[in-house]
């Protein structure tokens, strides 16, 4: 049996009274560490050793906790032994959290024996109820958390780690947020209160140090997602926005593909910043219909949530399972495989291969999307000539054409040849025409500025001058791309 005791956050008034009955019954009493203030005054009696020196020569925390482990796992082989922590044993210990999970593998029993946490004394001090306030309990190595509440970030140790902690937060909240250090017992240390960007200036860290932070309030909350969906809900409210409040999802509809489009466009001119705004509209659209299904009762965050995730799991078993992969292709393979297993359940009209690609999609990207999943099946020409012979075919086909529908289908029939070939050269259609889209819009206001520039009226100056200024542009364009080079 290894009995562990929980030493409390510093002051001997606070150790509890089992915790002194073990201690004084005890002969023999390990301690994870000696540098704690309650050791000096521990009851005289039993022999207290400890792992101070594992410090030392380890290089990682890690490192420690496991040696730390294996021996008291090879002390208790010999007899029943207790070992002390500081604080409580449940709260932020890692040694005794990995001796519970080696006794429930067959490992030595463990014996818990309460005390009072680092939580207690610091939000006395602070004036702070953790329950009502929904205080949320933070390791200052691992500092992720949600500023719209409250935060307790425990093992804030030194100046080094108070520094490093305050990087990571002023990505999240304001320089001058105010924050309160505190030591882990009310007695003596008192708290310090600043702005958080002079945190690391603080007089005083050691091992018991803890930092607090109130909640952001939602409009200041402006770089999480809690803080977004704070204020797109607020937006939603009955009190809300009126407009927002009377949209619905087919209203939402042009929005989510226009700004679905300005993004894309970010993407193409190489605008980072415009891309993040971009994004940021797109998410606010994802929002509006969550809170939309929300209050119809359809869906909600928590389902799109569920949905994704359980997706992305069930279709990368090489990372969340045991599946080996041998690169990329076969991973692709393996998720072509999953999704055709996702629709065996699905009715007969879902079930096709084609199903899954959204009507709505431009058409050209449609075009190549349900090419390349008919060719996943070996629906497919074999050579790349081959579907170049059709194209001709196709064009031919179009020339002899007698009525505007047949040329509407023969034009059709060509498009779709053509995105053929652009998948079998590996070009993205629907992309290769918004370049010579983007190209044309580009060179044509070049000629419209040199003809304004010439005083030549376009409407009537003739194809034959509007070429000699198309000409010139493009020997432009050249003489530029050979500079850049």
């Amino acid at each position: 049996m290894i009995t562990v005791v929980g030493l409390g956050p510093g002051a001997i008034g606070d150790l509890t009274l089992a915790a002194r009955d073990v201690l004084a019954e005890a002969k023999t009493v390990w301690l994870r560490t000696r540098i704690h203030p309650v050791v000096d005054e521990l009851p005289a009696g039993p022999e207290f050793l400890d792992f101070d020196h594992y410090y030392q020569e380890a290089e990682e925390f890690s490192e420690v906790y496991e040696r730390i482990c294996i021996e008291l796992e090879r002390l208790a082989l010999e007899g029943d032994i207790v070992y002390a922590v500081p604080g409580h044993p449940l709260v932020g210990e890692a040694t005794v959290r990995r001796l519970l999970e080696r006794s429930r593998e067959g490992g030595p029993a463990v014996r818990i024996v309460a005390g009072l946490s680092f939580i207690e004394p610091v939000c006395t001090a602070i004036g702070v109820d953790p329950l009502e306030s929904g205080l949320q309990i933070v390791d200052a190595l691992d500092p992720r958390v949600e500023p719209s509440q409250p935060a307790l970030f425990a093992q804030v140790y030194s100046r080094r780690i108070a520094s490093g902690l305050k990087l990571s937060l002023l990505g999240l909240y304001p320089p001058e947020h105010e924050v309160a250090l505190a030591g882990g017992s009310d007695a003596g240390n008192g708290v310090w209160r600043g702005p958080l960007s002079e945190l690391d200036r603080a007089e005083r860290f050691d091992h018991l140090s803890s930092l607090y932070l109130a909640p952001l309030s939602i409009e200041r909350d402006q770089r999480t997602f809690a803080g977004f969906r704070a204020i797109v809900h607020r937006l939603y409210a009955p009190d809300g926005c009126p407009w927002d409040r009377e949209q619905t999802h087919s209203s939402l509809r042009p929005f989510l593909l226009e700004e679905t489009y300005e993004a894309l466009e970010k993407l193409d001119t190489g605008e980072m910043d415009g891309l993040a705004e971009e994004l940021g509209d797109i998410l606010l659209q994802i929002g509006l219909h969550c809170e939309i299904a929300t209050e119809s009762g359809e869906f909600d965050y928590a389902d799109v949530f569920e949905s994704i995730t359980q997706k992305l799991i069930r279709r990368h078993p090489h990372v969340f399972g045991e599946t080996v992969v041998g690169g990329a292709d076969e991973v692709k393979a393996n998720w072509q495989r999953i999704k055709q297993e996702e629709r065996a359940g699905e009715t007969e009209a879902r079930r096709s291969i084609l199903a899954g690609v959204p009507g709505a999609m431009p058409a050209l990207s449609y075009s190549q999307s349900v090419q390349e999943r008919a060719a996943q099946v070996g629906f497919d020409w074999p050579r790349l000539e081959e579907v170049l012979d059709k194209l001709r075919e196709e064009i031919e086909e179009l020339h002899s054409a007698g009525s505007a529908v047949e040329r509407e289908e023969e034009f059709g029939d060509i498009l779709f040849v053509l995105t053929n070939v652009a998948r079998w050269m590996h070009l993205d259609a629907e992309e290769a025409l918004r370049r010579a889209n983007a190209k044309f819009v580009r060179r044509f206001g070049r000629v419209e500025t040199l003809a304004l520039d010439r005083r030549i009226d376009m409407a009537s100056a003739g194809l034959e001058a509007l070429n000699a200024l198309w000409d010139e542009v493009k020997v432009e364009e050249r003489g530029q791309k050979a500079s850049e080079v």
